[in-house]
């Protein structure tokens, strides 16, 4: 039934399973354990928090350039070993520098060539599992895998040798997945399996893809709501460690707290991919916001390490159904020929611009107010993105027993074609 199922049918699969497991491992090291670098380094919260927002600022132009350039060359495999050669020798950079303005400029070009990996690799995956009729799901959640085994293992390995080996761990977890990006078998802009205007012969979009997205209506609150609700949950992030250390807590408990997010978000999506159609989006999205609101406020609460690890198991009602639910929205409102820009733009509002202003207010916040204001402001803002999620649905709908379910139908027209969230098998 589908093509390329015949001897090694499945190898592509395989080989993206492996790098998302792999590229994964340096989100950890990045989001969680950089911190603990910086603060070994005798940086304050407010450098901490700085040098977590320069890196997004730049991020925001480089998410759109590589994206926009992987669109127009139709290419996805090239670009993600250009990037990670890229994060390779930024690295090796960063190793050597000790002074704050050193460590913020390089690890502004390290985050040039970071953060536009993981939207290029969703990217990737979503036209792999459209090649062979599969879910998503059963690709991404392999980073899911590789975040939890790092989270764990980085924790033990740096308890051992020092925080001072952080840069070094980062380097071989690089270098590993730059190895396997040559067994990728690259999934082209327009590839024949969605159907679209390469067996045609139409050339590629050239111009008007960032304009022909932000002039939608809908696309634009949207990346609002997510904006505010990714204000908390990098906040959350930049400085869970800190706030484990606050609490005398060793790596390995942070590994473990780590773990507990990871682990969780796995069995919801899961669910939500086999059961996540049956709803419309922005209820979901509604409800994601509001778990996160009630996480983030019995993280205000939190006054030991063992009830941080719990709560932070919460991430799969929080973060699991924000995500899947996301992605799923934006394949939809977003057309096929403009999915890795308007990824792109996904990942700039939810991890670049948000990260520019929880980094550089975020450390203000929590050295100036503690802990618990800081948490009570990520609870805020989570309170708000839920408002704007259910404000705009009931405004789409109105009123009727049917606003939060989708309409059954037949299976054969549930979706498009080309949706990367086909029931599942």
């Amino acid at each position: 039934m589908y093509s390329g199922r015949t001897g090694g049918r499945y190898s592509d699969q395989n080989w993206l399973r492996s790098f998302m497991f792999t590229l994964y491992g340096t989100s950890v090291l990045v989001v969680s354990y950089f911190p603990l670098f910086y603060t070994h380094l005798g940086f304050s919260s407010p450098q901490v928090g700085l040098i977590y927002s320069v890196g997004p600022l730049i991020s925001i132009l480089s998410n759109l350039f590589w994206s926009m350039v992987s669109d127009r060359l139709g290419t996805i495999k090239k670009i993600m070993a250009i990037l990670l050669a890229g994060q390779l020798v930024t690295a090796l950079m960063l190793a050597r520098a000790t002074g704050f303005t050193s460590v913020m400029l390089i690890i502004s070009l390290f985050y040039f060539f970071y953060y536009p990996v993981f939207p290029l690799a969703d990217t990737m995956a979503i036209k792999i599992a459209q090649r062979h009729g599969r879910n998503f799901i059963a690709i991404r959640v392999f980073g899911s895998l590789g975040y939890s085994f790092f989270a764990l293992t980085i924790g033990y390995v740096l308890r051992a040798l020092g925080p001072s080996y952080s840069i070094t761990v980062c380097l071989v977890i690089i270098a590993a997945a730059l190895l396997i990006t040559f067994g990728l078998k690259d999934a082209k802009r327009n590839d024949e399996a969605t159907g679209s205007s390469v067996s045609s012969g139409e050339p590629p979009v050239k111009s008007g893809g960032l304009k022909e997205i932000l002039l939608q209506k809908e696309v634009l609150w949207f990346f609002g709501c997510v904006f505010v609700i990714a204000l908390g949950h990098r906040m959350n992030e930049a400085f869970l460690t800190l706030s484990l250390k606050g609490m005398n807590a060793g790596d390995e408990v942070i590994g473990w707290a780590l773990l507990a997010s990871a682990l969780s978000e796995i069995p919801v999506f899961f669910l939500l991919s086999k059961y996540g159609e049956r709803f419309k989006e922005l209820p979901l999205l509604a409800i994601g916001s509001l778990m996160y609101a009630l996480r983030f406020l019995l993280m205000s609460l939190a006054d030991v390490p063992g009830a941080v690890i719990a709560i932070q198991a919460m991430h799969s009602i929080s973060f699991g159904i924000f995500y899947v639910t996301a992605v799923r929205y934006i394949t939809r409102i977003i057309p096929d020929h403009l999915r890795a820009t308007g990824l792109a733009l996904f990942t700039v509002v939810w991890s670049s611009a948000s990260g520019l202003l929880s980094g550089t207010f975020g450390g203000l916040i929590y050295q100036d107010a503690g802990r618990e204001v800081f948490y009570l402001v990520a609870t805020g803002f989570s309170l708000l993105a839920f408002l704007g999620f259910l404000g705009k649905h009931l405004v789409d709908v109105g009123g009727g027993p049917g606003r939060y379910f989708n309409r059954k139908i037949k299976p054969a027209a549930s979706k498009p074609p080309d949706s990367p969230f086909p029931p599942a098998q």
